[in-house]
């Protein structure tokens, strides 16, 4: 799936603007993943924002314009969630769910690297 150059700029500018973060993009499973320190912070996804949050704010934020559930194996998974153009059409919204995602990512921990034994 492409992704929105757009919105990958908009995504892009927003991060570069915040000091002391370190910021890797990284596509991965059809998406662009902005990795902030090293952890999956948000990504855009064809016309949308995929957000990692605090797993905590789930229901909130299925109440905002936008909220898309992210189905894995046809359930929901837990602090993860897309954001269709609707929801962040306004710059206020965009920010609020950056800022939900940078939040989020201060706290959260480093996925460790998987190993295969053969």
């Amino acid at each position: 799936m492409a992704y929105n150059t757009n919105l990958v700029n908009k995504v892009r500018e927003y991060l570069a603007e915040i000091q002391d973060i370190e910021i890797e993009e990284k596509e991965m499973f059809g998406v662009l993943n902005f990795m902030v320190n090293r952890k999956t912070c948000i990504c855009v996804s064809g016309e949308n924002l995929m957000l990692r949050f605090d797993p905590n704010l789930q229901e909130e934020l299925s109440e905002r314009k936008g909220y898309e559930t992210m189905l894995m194996k046809g359930k929901a998974y837990k602090g993860y969630c897309y954001i269709n153009p609707d929801g962040f059409k306004d710059k206020k919204d965009f920010d609020y769910f950056i800022n939900v995602c940078l939040a989020y990512n201060k706290v959260s921990k480093i996925s460790k690297k998987r190993t295969t034994d053969r």
